[in-house]
């Protein structure tokens, strides 16, 4: 796992405690499957599976479920050499309830704070930064301090490099939904692709209509906006071109972890050099096989593994 990574990450990372139980909620629950987590590592892992070198900038605690995910990480081929250790915070945990088709409550327990918001940018080698082929960074990243700082030095270090920013909103992790859009007013115009949902696009440009919302965002500077829309498929777009996918149908297990899927398998195009319609079609297909399975970083699947559903389809 040595040399410059083609992809590298920064931001949530953590442990998934998944009901081995469908259709019950958590206070009934009496078995749990213990899974790496965290929206930047779920991405990571995808991307890994396509064979891709990866890297992780994130921290754990100075705990056994550190102890775990570092050495998860490395079993699943995404190189942990910049996840440090805090010494003062745990290591989160994220539990979750299954109802499918559509229904996947999510619980958090980062308090008070998780170690990834504690990412500073004397623990980050920015010359890894420079060259990485990818850097992938998400919105929650910016909800807190250290780490805010921190990833506004690592996108002052990108200095126009292809940069991937996951709009992923989640509203526990901010006061108020303005200061998330406040802190996007100022790194849109840094990154070359945005990708989020409907509601994340309200929350970056004030549109949640799928093509208005990649308008917006094209204005705003990025190169290529991607918007998923759950059951209406996805919709990509640059300056040039307008790609739209209509949703793979699978039978849904867990939906959560579909996205991340989506992510790693982006930029697995991406660093490919595909076409935009096979990436997104490749992508979504990717998301759609997480959501037929129970966890989300054990479940990413292989380019054979989508390749054989797109040959079927």
């Amino acid at each position: 796992m040595s040399g410059t990574p083609e992809l590298l990450a920064i931001g949530r990372l953590g442990v998934d405690l998944y009901p081995l139980e469908d259709g019950v909620g958590l206070e009934d629950v009496r078995t749990f499957g213990k899974y790496l987590g965290g929206t930047a590592a779920n991405v990571a892992v995808a991307a890994a599976r396509h064979g891709h070198s990866v890297e992780l900038i994130s921290r754990v605690g100075d705990d056994p479920f550190g102890r775990y995910l570092v050495g998860e990480l490395s079993r699943l081929g995404v190189d942990p050499r910049q996840i440090a250790t805090d010494p003062h915070l745990k290591t989160p945990l994220t539990f979750c309830e299954i109802f499918p088709p559509d229904d996947f409550p999510l619980y958090f327990y980062r308090e008070p704070k998780a170690p990834d918001m504690n990412v500073d940018a004397e623990q980050i080698d920015l010359q890894t930064v420079r060259d990485a082929d990818i850097l992938w960074m998400t919105t929650s990243g910016l909800s807190a301090q250290p780490s805010r700082d921190a990833h506004h030095a690592v996108l002052e270090a990108r200095a126009g490099g292809r940069t991937i920013l996951d709009l992923d909103y989640r509203p526990m992790f901010w006061e108020a939904p303005e200061l998330a859009t406040e802190q996007l007013d100022g790194i849109l115009e840094q990154v070359s692709v945005a990708v989020g949902n409907r509601e994340e696009c309200q929350i970056a440009v004030g549109e949640n209509d799928p093509h208005r919302a990649a308008d917006a965002l094209l204005e705003r500077g990025v190169e290529l906006a991607v918007v998923k829309q759950g059951p209406r498929g996805v919709l990509a777009k640059t300056r040039d071109e307008i790609v739209e996918v209509p949703v793979h149908e699978v039978d849904v297990v867990n939906g959560l972890g579909a996205g991340d899927a989506f992510g790693g398998a982006l930029c697995h195009g991406v660093l490919e050099g595909w076409s935009l319609n096979r990436t997104i079609t490749f992508a979504n297909v990717a998301g759609a096989i997480v959501a037929s399975r129970r966890e989300c970083s054990t479940a990413m699947p292989t380019a054979a593994e989508i390749d054989a559903l797109l040959q079927g389809a």
